[in-house]
This record gives C-alpha cells, sequence and structure tokens, in this order.
C-alpha cells in the first residue's frame, strides 16, 4: 500500500474579480455609503459591491431590484428567497451566489444542511412539499420559461401559492440569472467569510 502524498500548500486565493476594483475613495458617496453599512453589518465586504461598484448606475439599478424582490414583505419567507436563488444559481454554474446566498440561506433557514442539498438536487433534500413546488417552479423558470404553462401554475396553487407568489419566484429566478452571468463572466470570487457562515 502506498503512502497517500501530503497536501502541498494552498494556492494563492485567485483575484476578487478579471475587473479591477474601484477604491471606496474613489466611488461615489451614496456607492460608498451602501457598501460601508454592509460591512458593518455582516464584518466584511461581499465581493459582489466591489465588482458592481465600477459601474455606479449598474451598481444602483442592481441594488434596488434586489432589495425590491428579496426584501418585500408577502407569502415567502426570506429564506424561500434564498432557497429560490440557490437552486436556480446551481442549475447556471455560478460559484459566487451559490456560496454567497447558500451561506444566507443556512442563517435565514436556522439550517446548516439545507443551502448544500439544494444546491445539489433540491429534489433529495430535507424540505416541505411546498418549498419542493417553489423550487420546481423556479427551475422550470430558470431552464425553460419558454414552456412555462397553466399546469405550472397549478401546481403552485395546489400547494397555495398566488399568481402574485408565481411572479415573485419568477423574479428572483429570473434576476439571478443575470447576477449569475455576470458573476461569471467577471470571475467573481466568493469572500473567504461566506463559506463558514450558519454552519453552527
Amino acid at each position: 500500500m502506498s503512502e497517500s502524498t501530503p497536501a502541498g500548500p494552498r494556492p494563492a486565493p485567485r483575484p476578487v474579480s478579471r475587473y479591477a476594483v474601484p477604491d471606496l475613495a474613489d466611488v461615489p458617496a451614496d456607492v460608498r455609503d451602501r457598501i460601508l453599512a454592509v460591512q458593518e453589518k455582516s464584518g466584511f465586504v461581499p465581493n459582489v459591491f466591489l465588482v458592481l461598484a465600477r459601474r455606479p448606475e449598474e451598481f444602483r439599478a442592481f441594488f434596488a431590484y434586489h432589495d425590491a424582490l428579496m426584501d418585500r414583505p408577502g407569502p415567502l419567507s426570506q429564506a424561500d428567497r434564498e432557497m429560490v436563488v440557490v437552486a436556480t444559481s446551481a442549475l447556471n454554474r455560478c460559484q459566487y451566489c451559490v456560496v454567497a446566498h447558500g451561506a444566507i440561506l443556512r442563517i435565514r433557514a436556522k439550517d446548516p444542511l439545507v443551502a448544500d442539498q439544494v444546491a445539489v438536487n433540491h429534489l433529495k433534500a430535507d424540505i416541505t412539499p411546498r418549498q419542493r413546488a417553489m423550487l420546481d417552479f423556479a427551475v422550470r423558470v430558470a431552464t425553460a420559461s419558454h414552456a412555462v404553462d397553466d399546469a405550472d401554475f397549478a401546481a403552485l396553487a395546489a400547494h397555495g401559492f398566488t399568481e402574485e407568489d408565481a411572479w415573485d419566484i419568477a423574479a428572483i429566478a429570473s434576476f439571478f440569472g443575470l447576477s449569475n452571468r455576470m458573476a461569471n463572466v467577471t470571475s467573481m470570487r466568493p469572500n473567504d467569510e461566506f463559506y463558514a457562515l450558519g454552519r453552527g
């Protein structure tokens, strides 16, 4: 039996993005204030804020729509919304969004396992039938929106979702389709801090 080769040093982390990240002193005051507020709340600056800050108008539009979708009151809980993000981001192979929103999902759901399960295969995850129906619809939107029909809405309705809830699910899946693609194109690196959050 051969001896295992000892692991070498861990490779140096890749840059935050393939695009240059602006210095906070150089971004508009409102953008800087938003970034500093997030840093104060979480203890670090998620890299998505730094990467998007290079284009302030897009930064403002992105986070305005993000907040409208993810913070609005309604039947979908914050954990439900994050679950949609994780499931659809995994389909789009977005490392940043799966890692970052997986951390938020673990915290919102108070469950250290659910994010990994949903990212790999929501059909095998320890979630409720209602959540599974929600993710079935989100996956349909993310992968075959052209084929969404009355049967998809009926499947949601069977679990108590309204057409407004369906709009929310579809909008989150669609918005993060944009986010996933930009994160992939910019080679956005997840912050190391995300990996341990919410794991107990």
